[in-house]
């Protein structure tokens, strides 16, 4: 079967998995990962195989530069010494502590002389890129705190890029004979310092070219260029193409978009690259299920559980001691925040495209790859599964089952407000005797009473969801107007210079309740 029959099929499989999730309440990426398994178990499709070239030049850029473009810099900003401390330092503690308590487990198991300290750093390094993409979906849905996810967010984006340059340095470090620590600090700052540069640089300079364009598809093109090109230009000459690829979606995302794009623009960027994030969040999901070796997988299940306990218990310890230093700084974290942060640092696309990347002559590669892949497995299904009952227990998120029994009835006065609308057109059609459309017409309004009765009894907060139902009205009122301003010119009624000043000015108010939406937390 061809690569690109099987790409399609992959397409498919991942739509269908989104579909489905919307009815078995199941995150999409714990959903992907079983698929990805019982396709790999069963051989239903011969997948590509992924290469260094391939992950590095085609998923890498894309998912790092949509998950930086939509970051709020100024509210970075604001959390930087939290998100620093757990992404930096943080994130070298974490290795350090999966290499010094992994190296005595493994041997222990597997009874490895030459199994040391150096292997199990690569593996700590490459481990310790967390994403937050199906926990930060899970916050969003059950309306958890606005800067909580902005923490597991920035801390994400930022970890990232120091996990993988400890990664190549750690590849380093086995083949080098003397490397000392004051080394290893001078190369992670060149290598991380020169690959931001190259990153802003890039960003500044297509912020000057968004700002003589109006043309959203080029526009489109130009972000594309600038996301992907900054990653193989800094990984050229050796730098951090993570870093400038972040660097450059922080730019773009924020100072480019508000200077140098209008707002239709805006919007057909940000769709766009959600769009690109799906897709390749989907496939590399989908495509490393297949990679997995499932009997080679629960041969090594021992290693596989310690491994996990590991970097859990090494996270936990970081955030908690992260927590604590900041106790008495503007940027403090609760300590129920704590527990969730450590539950929901998933392990992601990330780590399983790192260790494939290994050479095939690697000491211990496949050892690693079982490591990597069941612990992030275990990460997405244990976590994912229950970081909602933890947020309900640790009364993150309040009011959870009476907002659903609200969300239920106004779905249900919605659709009998429908029946009643539909009815008074049925009435003036007469297909059917007056007295039974009548008495359907009173069993409606008998339901529309008894919804109304049952939803003054919820304790919900009257203001808060005033203010949702304030935004829903304003948003959907605005999307018709953008449906009949683009009617109006196919009928000829407008032209197109008073269409795209119409449009402009609705997209400017949509953007305008977006950012009202954000500021929120």
């Amino acid at each position: 079967m061809y690569d690109y029959t099987v790409i399609m099929l992959l397409f498919i499989v991942a739509t269908t998995v989104a579909v489905a999730v919307q009815y078995i309440k199941v995150p999409y990426t714990v959903a992907l990962v079983i698929v990805g398994l019982v396709l790999g178990f069963f051989h239903a499709l011969d997948a590509p195989v992924l290469t260094k070239e391939i992950l590095f030049g085609i998923f890498l850029p894309g998912l790092l530069f949509e998950a930086s473009y939509h970051i709020d810099f100024k509210k970075l900003w604001q959390n930087r010494i939290a998100v620093t401390a757990l992404a930096i330092p943080g994130v070298i503690t974490s290795i350090i502590l999966t290499a010094v308590f992994l190296t005595p487990i493994v041997n222990y198991f597997f009874d490895l002389s030459d199994f040391n300290w150096r292997h199990a750093l690569v593996f700590g390094a490459l481990i310790a890129a967390t994403d937050p993409v199906a926990v930060i979906a899970i916050f969003n849905t059950m309306g958890a705190p606005r800067r909580l996810s902005l923490l597991l967010d920035g801390e994400s984006l930022l970890n990232d890029g120091t996990a993988i340059v400890f990664f190549t340095m750690s590849l380093g470090l086995l083949s080098a004979s003397q490397m000392t620590a004051g080394s290893l600090i001078l190369d992670f700052i060149k290598i991380v310092g020169i690959g931001a540069i190259i990153g802003i640089g890039i960003g500044l300079a297509a912020v000057q070219i968004f700002k003589k364009v109006n043309e959203p598809m080029v526009e489109i093109a130009l972000s594309f260029i600038v996301a992907y090109g900054s990653f193989l230009i800094a990984e050229h000459f050796h730098y951090s193409g993570v870093i400038a690829t972040v660097a450059v979606g922080l730019i773009s995302g924020n100072h480019a978009a508000e200077v140098g794009m209008l707002p239709p623009t805006r919007i057909a960027v940000e769709t766009f690259w959600r769009y690109v994030a799906f897709a390749l969040n989907s496939l590399v999901f989908l495509l490393i299920g297949l990679e997995v070796n499932f009997y080679s997988l629960l041969g090594t299940w021992g290693a596989v559980v310690a491994a996990y306990l590991v970097v859990t218990v090494g996270r936990s310890l970081v955030i908690y001691v992260s927590t604590l230093l900041l106790r008495k700084t503007r940027e403090s974290i609760p300590w129920k925040w704590s527990m969730v942060m450590t539950w929901g640092g998933f392990r992601g696309a990330i780590p399983m495209v790192l260790v494939l990347t290994l050479p095939q002559q690697f000491p211990h590669r496949e050892l690693l790859i079982n490591m990597t892949f069941g612990v992030v497995i275990l990460s997405i299904l244990i976590q994912g599964l229950s970081i909602s009952p933890l947020l309900k227990n640790l009364k993150i998120v309040t009011g959870t089952k009476e907002r659903g029994v609200y969300e239920y009835l106004r779905g249900q006065l919605q659709a009998a407000h429908a029946g009643l609308k539909e009815l008074e057109q049925m009435s003036q059609l007469h297909f059917i005797n007056r007295d039974i459309l009548e008495n359907l017409k009173q069993d409606y309004r008998n339901r529309i009473d008894s919804n109304l009765d049952e939803m003054k009894k919820l304790y919900i907060k009257k203001e808060e969801v005033e203010a949702e139902e304030h935004e829903w009205a304003l948003r959907h009122l605005l999307l018709t107007e953008k449906i009949n301003i683009n009617r109006a010119y196919h009928h000829g009624a407008i032209n197109q210079e008073a269409r795209e000043r119409l449009l402009n000015e609705i997209d400017t108010k949509l953007l305008k309740l977006d950012s009202k939406e954000n500021e929120q937390d």
